[in-house]
């Protein structure tokens, strides 16, 4: 490995193999040269002097790319596209002549982008379903588990963490709604020509509508794609770059909601993320064990947050039929985003499928607080004994008050139900006040809605795509 040239922490350290290979130099101009064969065939098939023996010699050359040959070529030139074009040549000389006839640049250089996003979407989204399928498996099993709710990290009405688990699949469930349109609604480019008019392949079908007609979809379907954009400039519109890194950002805040969520938790040491035998959480304290993966996610997610207003702003400063403005940004923001994005689910599966959560340190903080919470029921059983409610009411908001000091300025223990069993005006004894502080009785039907959300909304889809499950995440650092 070079260590005197900088190498992007993406591959180097987040991005998997599998998606680094997608945005390689070698599949980008490996889908160059299946293109340029799509169009000769197409071309071939639609009437042009093509022969068999010019599409065999560019299909034994498809894969074997001269790379020194092309290098060459283009500092010469400065054009990567013809000096692909030059080098395919050099390996095929009898089909030399035909090789990206009547194309532009874009034919190739847009193509791959939507195929390569085409491919690299299916790989996140065979990831987000794993993730999705961690947080249910979670959820199940701790649907029972009563816990402390927070509003603005305040305590609140209990829940279960199962309950709370599935607030986190709800929002990657959306996620992977959002990523389905998008990926279903994917088209090819096509060979729209300079400026999207199609002259070129006017002119080589003498002025054939038709015929012309017929080159799009054809090319699309050797592609794998149900058809191409109707109309163009150029190039493909830039807001399809947009409306997909947009599902990479909207899995990167639904990410960071899930891993802040966790590091608030291990805070509070009711749930941690894993934790492995021989990790250090501290170079400086030996004892600690800090959620670096949740924040390793949070921080991931905020690079894809701010990388998504790349292609936006791309794509609301294309001039006209195209700029070449693009080019360079896009090269950067949307590899990088799949990359970030991809990094981003192998921390989120592996934090989901390995969480640990603590009943008894969760059971002692909810048990400090649901007193509080249980004043309204024992306000309204001395109520039913023959009370009156607002003497009631003022008088509980008295020892509440009086309590919450205690445990505020004097590091008491919440003595509550103590001062409310000795206040004459309420006929509860301590014993039975105790009796009604089940906490499952307190958390509604949080255990119900987990189990329909799982049966009803989550589990249906997770069978639909049994194939893609059972991917484990593999983090490098």
């Amino acid at each position: 490995m070079g260590t005197d040239r900088y190498i992007s922490p993406l591959s180097e350290r987040y991005a998997s193999v599998e998606m680094q290979q997608i945005f390689s130099q070698d599949r980008k101009f490996r889908t160059w040269r299946k293109l340029w064969i799509a169009l000769a065939e197409t071309e071939k098939e639609l009437g042009l002097p093509i022969t068999d023996e010019q599409i065999e010699e560019l299909k034994a050359h498809a894969e074997d790319i001269n790379y020194d040959d092309a290098v060459r070529r283009e500092k010469e030139v400065r054009h990567d596209v013809m000096s692909h074009v030059y080098a395919y040549g050099l390996q095929c000389p009898k089909a030399k002549g035909i090789i990206h006839l009547g194309a532009t640049s874009c034919y190739v250089g847009d193509n791959t982008d939507i195929i390569l996003m085409r491919d690299a979407l299916a790989v996140i989204r065979r990831k987000l379903v794993n993730v999705i399928a961690a947080l249910a498996g979670f959820a199940d099993r701790w649907k029972d588990l009563p816990t402390l709710a927070f509003t603005h990290f305040q305590p609140a009405q209990p829940t279960t963490v199962g309950k709370r688990a599935t607030l986190w699949i709800n929002e990657f469930m959306m996620d992977l709604q959002d990523l389905d349109y998008v990926s279903g609604s994917l088209r090819l480019l096509g060979c729209k020509g300079t400026t999207g008019t199609q002259a070129s392949f006017l002119e080589l079908f003498e002025g054939d509508q038709e015929t012309c007609d017929r080159l799009d979809p054809m090319i699309a379907e050797k592609m794998g794609f149900s058809g191409c954009y109707p109309v163009s400039g150029q190039t493909y519109s830039r807001k399809v770059d947009t409306r997909v890194i947009n599902i990479l950002a909207g899995i990167a805040a639904s990410a960071t909601k899930f891993s802040n969520d966790i590091r608030l938790l291990q805070h509070l040491k009711e749930v941690e993320e894993p934790f492995e035998k021989h990790q250090i959480g501290s170079s400086a304290m030996a004892y600690k064990r800090n959620p670096m993966r949740s924040e390793r996610i949070a921080s991931l997610s905020r690079y894809l947050l701010a990388d998504a207003l790349n292609p936006a702003i791309t794509s609301s400063v294309q001039w006209f039929e195209r700029t070449l403005d693009d080019s360079a940004n896009k090269r950067l923001s949307v590899a990088e985003g799949f990359l970030a994005c991809d990094g981003i689910l192998d921390l989120t599966a592996n934090v989901a499928g390995g969480l640990v959560v603590y009943p008894k340190v969760i059971l002692k903080h909810l048990m400090a607080e649901l007193p509080f919470m249980a004043t309204e029921n024992i306000m309204m059983d001395a109520v039913k004994a023959g009370g009156d409610r607002q003497e009631l009411h003022e008088r509980i908001r008295e020892l509440s008050m009086k309590a919450g000091r205690a445990v505020k300025e004097d590091g008491e223990d919440n003595h509550l139900l103590e001062m409310i069993a000795e206040d004459g005006l309420f006929p509860q004894d301590l014993e039975t006040l105790k009796t009604s502080m089940d906490p499952a009785g307190f958390t509604g039907r949080a255990a119900y809605q987990t189990e329909q959300y799982l049966r009803e909304i989550v589990n249906p889809l997770l069978e639909a795509n049994r194939k893609d499950l059972g991917w484990i995440s593999e983090i490098r650092v």
